[in-house]
């Protein structure tokens, strides 16, 4: 009797294919990874933008790119779908972080949000203030919340390479203070940096919301269906002027917290799964049989995880892989021969934007830090010193993505907005640099 082809060995190249992919799928969850690839991005723009072949790096992003049905045509550049469209996915995994945070992590509740939240205050408010030392007048001052805000990306990835010995809540205090870093910079884009609203689009976005409500209400979990509402919400702040992104952080928050209701709960759905498969490997049936009990299996699976945190799994990938390299290698592309330094307050841009990040982020940070543990409004974690308190503050400088994508919404000028990416750029490498230098310090000491 021939055996049944599922009994029989796996050949093999599957199970080396199987072995690869399992291992490029860890790959590519390892944040110290995904900012490495983020850094390579920024080194090719930079390159391409100062090359023979940087008349070309300036085309491509200027090609125009149109989607539309019959006589309903929308035509944007390459860099607007980027900047205001992809980036939507990037607010909406960091519109979910936010949630998760709220409902069950460091922002749940006052004695374990205090900290973080005053940290990032100070990070916020020291930077502001010192680019604003430098650059008090119009349109300089447009720029003042550049150097506030922290990449997630990057300042993680970098604690990242410091290995294991750091203690775990060191990591934990940067992510609580990266996401409100990423709260704030949020409503300082909703707040200053939307233009004169057109108030018939609230309409739209209201719309959009409302979908949104309406398959939540009856129950639908499928994350695809959700991708039309978003599109409406998307469409009605960019017709209020709002930038659009906002959509993504709204539909970040309004994500449920907990898993879906179903008639059976998600174990029962798979255990009934699994005793069918069992059932029918024994009368040897036909594969064709399968395909009902391997889609129960599959909405068990779905259903097991809050959406929040299912979702934010899927996209954690193409946007640390896809997206944020995408908006590196559209942004970061600054020519420098075409940065004239001496004209327009170009220069105190650049050192305003440098010395902010640098020297305002750690400050900030370990400042307010020690005024709220020395008031008694909070202690600090276990684990978690001033020596870590600084490492978090140090690394608090790398500003990079959000810090260049506040850039192009608040300098409209050429000269200043190549100007402050370049100061971005400097200093998010200084900071990283001090940052690990000081974070192997650290590990020393805590060996």
């Amino acid at each position: 009797m021939n055996q049944h082809p599922s009994r029989q060995p796996l050949p093999r190249a599957q199970i080396l294919a199987e072995r690869a992919f399992s291992t490029l799928d860890r790959f590519l969850h390892i944040e110290a990874v995904s900012g490495i690839v983020l850094l390579v991005a920024a080194a090719i723009a930079l390159i391409w933008a100062n090359s023979s072949f940087s008349a070309s790096y300036h085309d491509l992003w200027h090609t125009p790119f149109s989607i539309g049905i019959g006589t309903y045509v929308f035509s944007q550049s390459l860099h607007f779908w980027i900047n205001d469209a992809l980036m939507t996915v990037f607010f909406l995994v960091v519109g979910m972080e936010i949630r998760r945070e709220i409902h069950e992590g460091a922002l749940s509740n006052f004695r374990l949000a205090a900290l973080p939240l005053a940290a990032a205050m100070g990070g916020v408010v020291a930077p502001a203030l010192i680019y604003l030392v430098f650059n008090s007048a119009p349109p300089n001052s447009a720029g003042w919340a550049v150097p506030t805000a922290t990449d997630i990306a990057f300042a993680v990835g970098v604690l990242a390479l410091l290995g294991r010995s750091i203690p775990g809540n060191v990591r934990v205090f940067l992510l609580a203070l990266a996401i409100i870093d990423d709260i704030v910079a949020v409503l300082i884009i909703a707040v200053f940096y939307s233009g004169g609203l057109d108030y018939s689009g609230l309409l739209i976005a209201a719309l959009g919301i409302i979908m949104v409500l309406g398959l939540q209400m009856i129950g639908t979990t499928s994350a695809y269906a959700y991708v039309l509402p978003g599109a409406v919400l998307w469409i009605g702040l960019l017709q209020t002027g709002a930038h659009p992104t906002l959509a993504g952080v709204v539909l970040g928050l309004m994500t449920p917290v907990l898993p879906g209701r179903m008639k059976k709960p998600p174990l029962m759905l798979a255990s009934e799964a699994i005793n069918t498969f069992s059932h029918l490997n024994k009368q040897d049936a036909s594969p064709n049989y399968l395909a009902e009990p391997v889609k129960q299996l599959k909405r068990a699976q779905r259903e097991l995880m809050a959406p929040v945190t299912r979702i934010q799994i899927a996209l954690h990938p193409w946007v640390a892989y896809g997206v944020m390299p995408l908006f590196a290698l559209a942004n970061a592309g600054v020519t420098l021969d075409g940065v004239d330094l001496a004209m327009g307050g170009s220069q105190s841009v650049l050192l305003g934007i440098l010395l902010a990040l640098v020297i305002g982020k750690p400050f900030g940070v370990i400042a307010a830090s020690w005024l709220v543990v020395r008031l008694g409004w909070c202690v600090l974690p276990p684990g978690l010193s001033w020596g870590g308190i600084s490492l978090v503050g140090l690394l608090a400088g790398i500003g990079f993505t959000m810090s260049i994508f506040i850039a192009t919404l608040g300098l409209a000028d050429p000269n200043l907005l190549g100007a402050a990416k370049l100061g971005v750029l400097l200093a998010s490498l200084t900071a990283a640099i001090v940052g690990l230098s000081w974070g192997y310090l650290y590990k020393k000491r805590h060996k």
